[in-house]
């Protein structure tokens, strides 16, 4: 059972600091459902949980199959987000939120565009932290 909760506490903690999608979700409550039964002592149900679970949390790319975005440079974050070379963080946020707001899926945009515009975002922010 202790197994079982630090299992929980580790789906809950890679949930948190990046951010799973609805199918890894799944994939990670069935490889958790399989692993109770495992401790159970029913293998015979668990382990068609429990592997299929477990190989789609760890394969590349996830439950999705979802690539992560293209890296790009400073330059190109700043030309995704229309920002001038000394924007401040808050010049960034806010050119983040405008685009964000027109080409994230639930607006009928792609995941792909969101994906390159929070980059963006991520590269410009982490490029003033360290100044």
């Amino acid at each position: 059972m202790i197994l079982l909760l630090l299992a929980a506490a580790a789906v809950a903690w890679w949930q948190w600091g990046r951010g799973l999608d609805r199918q890894q979700l799944t994939a990670a409550a069935s490889a958790l459902g399989g692993l109770l039964l495992l401790t159970k002592g029913a293998w015979m149900i668990a382990l068609p949980m429990f592997l299929p679970g477990i190989w789609l949390l760890m394969r590349p790319g996830g439950a999705g199959g979802a690539a992560q975005p293209p890296a790009m440079d400073r330059d190109e974050a700043r030309r995704v987000l229309g920002v001038a070379q000394g924007a401040d963080a808050d010049a960034i946020r806010a050119a983040h939120r405008r685009l964000v707001a027109r080409v994230h899926p639930d607006q009928g945009g792609s995941a792909e565009l969101a994906g390159r515009v929070n980059a963006a975002r991520d590269i410009l922010l982490a490029e003033l932290r360290k100044r």
